[in-house]
């Protein structure tokens, strides 16, 4: 059994009397510990694709199986629970709030598990150590660099022990330093703990730390082949 299995996935739009179709029969098999790169132009449906695997939105029709248990029917607080407990996010513009500490900043989602703060504190704190931020707990958001501030978030979406990663864009706002170094770090992440990565990007460059590039066009797969690495 595979970790995500997506079944004939179809979502469609209404945008006054215009029906936008931004997937049409999208099926596909990803296992525990992949790293993939969904890329495609803008439109595409990738974005689309990333809302339904992470329970931000739901197929008009199709099947989406995680771990077995299929969440297209599942009610709200019961997705909730599943963004909470088994998926973590990154995204382009960090998402950290501003006049929080970085510590403050992962422990969020332990806030809402309703964790002793204790806890929280020493999770959190490890989170950091792990993206190599320690000694850095007391920092706010424009107390750092880019590059720092996403790896917050990556700590953040680790924080849990999240068994999937979605990644949206998460070197858009970096220079290419700063990108090469956050997805070293996300490649020792899956590589090391095994975790699930899905990351959407433009970029070929980002694409190629993967093990497995998907490419949407129209709303449908347009090719799904390994990374070949020389």
């Amino acid at each position: 059994m595979a970790l995500i299995e997506v079944r004939d996935i179809n979502k469609r739009y209404s945008v006054g009397d215009v029906e936008i179709n931004a997937l049409n029969g999208v099926s596909l098999d990803i296992e525990k510990g992949e790293f993939i790169a969904v890329m495609g132009p803008s439109g595409s449906g990738k974005s689309t694709f990333m809302n339904i695997l992470g329970c931000l939105d739901r197929p008009t029709s199709g099947r989406y199986l995680l771990e077995g248990s299929d969440v297209a029917g599942l009610g709200r607080d019961e997705l909730a629970a599943i963004r909470n407990r088994k998926l973590g996010f990154v995204f382009q513009g960090f998402n950290l709030l501003p006049r929080a500490s970085a510590l403050e900043n992962v422990e969020l989602p332990l806030v809402y598990n309703g964790l002793p703060a204790k806890e929280r504190g020493e999770r959190a704190a490890e989170a950091l150590k792990t993206v190599g931020l320690g000694g850095r707990e007391k920092h706010r958001p424009n107390q750092m660099s880019g590059g720092q501030q996403q790896r917050v978030a990556i700590a953040r979406a680790l924080v849990n022990n999240a068994s999937i990663i979605l990644a949206d864009e998460p070197t858009g706002n970096l220079d290419t330093l700063t990108s090469a170094g956050i997805m070293e770090l996300v490649a020792r992440l899956n590589m090391e703990s095994n975790i699930t990565v899905i990351l959407v990007t433009h970029e070929s460059d980002i694409a190629a730390y993967s093990k497995r590039i998907i490419r949407f066009l129209d709303g449908r797969i347009l090719s799904d082949a390994g990374v070949v690495t020389t």
